[in-house]
């Protein structure tokens, strides 16, 4: 093997001064691919661990090799063979009678040697870039579109711009709001300082959450508990790691650590603590047990100061980007041409220097690329489950008694669920018989009779098994199709799913939408991680309006109830999906005001009217006992003259006004 050949090995370790750089983008990958977050086998940690492998094995034994690759700058023999010529150019110079170091020759060959001396840092600078780059875009398991280019020596920040009057920007205005739930990823911390110190790890067990948005039932609240049994505190490669779960608790439990939310924690939390230091070992204790104390508890060990931040710390918003891969991409190659390519290696006008610039960005950008291929795949893959069509879990009818086969009476009457809810709805048990019902009163089980005389109270066919709603469906497809008999259409589910699920069917035939969103206040805002609050909300809004407004007529009409919290944003925000604004209702919700401390009590609210291009304000139709308040009319409607009445001057109109 000739000495200008690299050795296997060799070509398997970054060069001199790249390798804590190349440590650094690895690092950085694990995070963003999530590799260190223990065995978790649910939710959206089994869809990254589908591609883990893969991505390790790109991580430990393709990165290094295909920056080399690409990079393919300066050998050892080059170099050798490029101090061969100006060593042979200055002797033929020192013949001639010429000094060499006036020679032009050995000039241009000296800056070439400077130039392939700095190769020697190009394969940092690429590990540099990438970390730069992905660190720019990434925070805590999302991408954030924060586009920039450095203009004299200050970050410059660009959104997408298509020349708009007015454009509407936020920051995760390119992603899917998913929901509020737990972040299960692994916790480590040094215990102890210098050559002593040791590293503690957190990791989860077991867990499960709520679906579909639905909030946590009262009593099942879940709480972060120290495993059962065995291997919960263990001593693993000279690390201590603890494992966690995160479920509702039992009852002994609850009688065991009373109260609600972080108080009842950090009674856990203490229990925690104490059954960590005694299965941890005796080693362990001065480490764990050493004080970290605080103003309001001079006592806190290190332990009892990490557990706190472990337990604390995990709620915050899911987001998935609609297209990360073209996303990363376009920011990559901005990246490279604001960041890496430097117009000083144009200015110099020397093609060998700019060709060596030039394959520093290109390694850069083929490899950020393969980076970025394997993100996109996870998140498409995440966002094709998102968006797929959900299943329908359970479909019931409610139908009036009077489109009810007799046939199927008996059977209704006989139904224990169907009737106590009749009670409980319509307080049928007071109904007494007279000449207008036939003397049908109700008993227990009710009457033929009382049901033919009570023709509009609603059978709901939760109450009944599948096949008497199949034979009740069977005869009312003999009047016609369901659909076209069917007057009212309720879903119970995720607001953006639900609207998924009725595009085909009602796309273009809703006359009216009402929407009451989540108004953002302080008790009732986004918790997303990086505290994008107002800009978590308006993704929430985004898609949801955006699937209603392609449920709407050409005229249709949408009302969105809300509060000052958001009023300004969810406003621009329906200019920017609507066509039409109709206008803004101020409605009185607290007349009297309430205390505030340093602020104006909030009094009303708003109603915002929008609506698609043909869309009209209209009137409500007036009672009858509404009319009776305005007896005369004319080619212009119904008036009274009490309504004409000038104020302060007494006189009439005797024109219509």
């Amino acid at each position: 093997m000739s000495d200008s050949t690299p050795s296997a090995s060799a070509a398997a370790r970054p060069a001199p001064g790249a390798g804590e750089k190349f440590e650094r983008l690895q690092a950085l990958l694990r995070e963003m691919f999530q590799l260190d977050r223990g065995d978790l086998d649910f939710g959206l940690y089994r869809i990254m661990n589908l591609k883990s492998a893969e991505v390790a094995a790109f991580l430990e034994n393709d990165l290094l090799p295909q920056v080399k690759d690409k990079l393919n700058l300066t050998t050892a023999e080059q170099i050798t063979n490029l101090k061969d010529r100006m060593l042979e150019s200055a002797m033929k110079a020192s013949r001639l009678g010429f000094d060499p170091e006036d020679s032009p020759v050995i000039q241009k060959l000296r800056a070439r040697l400077t130039t392939m001396e700095q190769d020697k840092n190009a394969e940092a600078d690429v590990y540099n870039h990438l970390v730069n780059f992905f660190s720019r875009y990434y925070a805590e398991g999302d991408f954030i579109s924060q586009r920039r280019y450095s203009s004299g020596g200050r970050a410059a920040y660009l959104i997408p711009y298509d020349g708009e009057e007015v454009k509407l920007h936020w920051a995760n205005a390119d992603q899917y709001y998913v929901k509020t739930t737990e972040n299960y990823a692994a916790y480590a911390f040094a215990a102890g300082a210098g050559e002593a110190a040791r590293r503690v790890r957190f990791e989860i067990a077991a867990a499960d959450n709520e679906k579909d948005n639905v909030k946590e039932a009262n009593g099942r609240q879940r709480r972060f508990v120290l495993a059962l049994g065995k291997g919960a505190v263990a001593a693993e490669d000279d690390e201590l790691v603890v494992r966690f779960e995160h479920r509702p608790l039992t009852d002994s439990e609850k009688r065991k650590w009373p109260g609600n939310n972080s108080k009842q924690q950090s009674r856990i939390n203490e229990t925690a603590a104490e059954r960590i230091l005694s299965e941890a070992g005796t080693e362990w204790l001065p480490l764990l047990g050493h004080l970290e104390p605080t103003q309001a508890n001079g006592e806190r060990t290190l332990l009892a100061k990490h557990i706190e931040r472990y337990t604390a710390k995990n709620s915050f918003d899911y987001f998935i980007h609609k297209d990360l891969g073209g996303f990363l991409r376009r920011e990559l190659d901005l990246y490279l041409n604001t960041e890496a390519l430097s117009l000083d290696d144009l200015e110099q006008g020397d093609i060998f220097r700019f060709d060596r610039a030039l394959a520093r960005v290109q390694a850069a950008r083929y490899v950020g690329i393969k980076i970025i291929d394997f993100l996109g795949q996870l998140e498409d893959f995440q966002k094709r489950l998102w968006l797929k069509k959900k299943f329908v879990l359970e479909t019931n009818w409610c139908v009036t008694l009077d489109r009810v086969p007799d046939a199927l009476y008996s059977e209704i009457a006989a139904n224990e669920a169907q009737c106590g809810e009749w009670v409980e709805l319509f307080a049928v048990d007071t109904v007494a018989g007279d000449l207008t019902n036939g003397n049908a009163t109700w008993s227990s089980p009710p009457s033929a009779a009382f049901l033919k005389a009570n023709p509009y109270l609603v059978l709901d066919t939760r109450h009944f098994d599948g096949a008497f709603r199949d034979r009740l469906l069977a005869a009312l497809s003999d009047a016609g199709p369901l659909d076209e008999q069917t007057d009212g259409l309720l879903v119970h589910g995720e607001n953006l799913q639900a609207l998924n699920l009725l595009q085909a069917r009602y796309r273009g035939q809703v006359g009216c939408v009402y929407i009451d969103p989540p108004y953002n206040t302080d008790a009732s805002a986004i918790l997303y991680k990086n505290n994008y609050k107002n800009s978590s909300w308006l993704s929430l809004m985004a898609e949801v309006l955006t699937l209603a407004r392609s449920c709407m007529t050409a005229d249709g009409v949408l009302c969105a109830a809300i509060d000052d919290e958001e009023v300004s944003l969810l406003r621009l925000l329906l200019r920017r999906l609507f066509a039409r604004e109709l206008g803004i209702v101020p409605v009185r919700s607290n007349p009297a005001g309430r205390k505030s401390s340093g602020q104006f009590s909030p009094a009303h609210e708003y109603a915002l009217f929008f609506g698609n291009a043909s869309a009209t304000p209209g009137t409500l139709e007036k009672t009858a006992k509404e009319l009776e308040r305005y007896p005369f009319d004319d080619e212009k409607g119904r008036y009274s003259w009490s309504n004409l009445i000038r104020s302060g001057s007494g006189d009439r109109r005797q024109d219509r006004p």
